[in-house]
């Protein structure tokens, strides 16, 4: 060999691994953006699950506060009619009838115009000043719950205005992980050829690996397509998805296991549940079909810390419907979708906070969740 071609074998080894070494670098760069996409897209999920409880909790001590009012304004008002009549009877037997009438004239619109003609009445303070305390008493208790309820309410919207924007960044990234992983795929197989090529460690060709990779996808969409064609059969033994008069439908065929409103914490895999169960969670089994409720759009598909992989779909006029737990690779709609009522959109899983497989399903009016059981019902949904 001559001195020459010495230095161009020496070359050509040290381009090779220049171009390994390029190589090697891609495949570094497409992982480690994977896991930084990743990474971010459980940081946000886990963001918009605290957000979305935080607004629950609110939405339901608003409630709860203006409840309160609604009945202690019944006991106020009670008690002002009460007042008013000892203060009838009294200038009845006083034989001041005279000054009854006027007193009544004109008359009090509200039961504060009555109470603020009462404090008035001398006989009414000097002989039955509890009943006109007590009225006082009750009147005041109805507004101090009436101002709460308002401060509460108004909280109760900042907090879903911070949901509304935590979905929005957790879907988005929850996009930008699967566009990285998807990227990943579709180039990973061919670097690593290039690879194996360059080091002539394998016998692989570039199109060996390239058919590969299009034999694993086309394997995958068989498999999607079989697990659709699966969770439909189930469906159609079950009766789960089958839409009524009203145009809705059962979200799941399992059976109710847990209700909605108050519940004991229960813990277990490293968490513990909620004492207040903002949904029901319906079992029919592990990848049982999850049905949409009604026709909509899908305004959320990905990951939701506590919930794992979790739908939310927008029916219109306030209402909206959540689907949670469902298991990897479980997703059969994406985010922007329009689904009609019973479409396949998911299967059942444990992901998240979740103790077995099960669908965990919400109902929400005005972004709130309500009783899913009667809101269902009145919809001729039994579950």
């Amino acid at each position: 060999m001559t001195g020459a071609e010495a230095t161009i074998r020496i070359r050509r080894s040290a381009d090779r691994v220049d171009v390994g070494a390029r190589i090697q670098g891609l495949i570094q760069s497409l992982t480690g953006e994977v896991e930084r996409t990743r990474a971010l897209a459980e940081q946000a999920a886990d963001a918009l699950y605290t957000a979305q409880q935080d607004y629950f909790a609110a939405a339901y001590r608003a409630d709860s506060l203006q409840s309160q009012a609604d009945k202690e304004a019944v006991v106020a008002a009670t008690a002002s009619d009460r007042a008013g009549r000892v203060a009838a009877q009294l200038y009845r037997n006083g034989g001041d009838d005279t000054a009854l009438e006027l007193f009544f004239s004109g008359s009090a619109a509200t039961a504060d115009d009555l109470l603020a003609r009462l404090g008035t009445m001398d006989k009414l303070l000097e002989r039955n000043q509890a009943v006109y305390a007590a009225a006082l008493t009750a009147r005041n208790a109805a507004q101090g719950l009436s101002d709460q309820a308002a401060v509460a309410r108004d909280e109760r919207d900042r907090l879903q205005q911070v949901a509304e924007q935590k979905m929005l960044e957790s879907q988005q990234a929850a996009d930008a992980a699967q566009t990285a992983l998807d990227e990943q795929t579709l180039r990973l197989g061919e670097l690593q050829a290039q690879l194996a090529a360059l080091e002539d460690t394998t016998a692989k060709t570039i199109a060996d690996y390239q058919a590969g990779v299009e034999a694993a996808r086309i394997a995958e969409e068989q498999r999607r397509a079989a697990e659709r064609a699966e969770a439909q059969r189930q469906a159609a033994a079950s009766g789960g998805g089958g839409v009524v008069a009203s145009g809705w439908a059962r979200p799941t065929s399992g059976p109710r296991t847990s209700g909605f409103g108050p519940r004991s914490s229960q813990c277990g895999n490293g968490y513990c549940s909620t004492s207040y169960h903002y949904g029901v969670d319906l079992s029919g089994g592990c990848s049982a079909g999850i049905y949409a409720a009604a026709a909509g759009t899908v305004v959320y598909a990905g990951y939701n810390g506590g919930y794992g992989n979790y739908i939310k779909i927008d029916h219109g006029g306030g209402i909206g419907t959540g689907y949670a737990h469902i298991r990897p690779g479980g997703f059969f709609v994406g985010y922007g979708q329009r689904v009609n009522a019973g479409d396949l959109i998911g299967s059942e899983g444990n992901t998240g906070n979740a103790f077995g497989c099960n669908l965990h399903f919400e109902a929400y009016v005005g972004g709130s969740p309500v009783n899913p059981i009667d809101f269902l019902a009145a919809r001729g949904i039994s579950i």
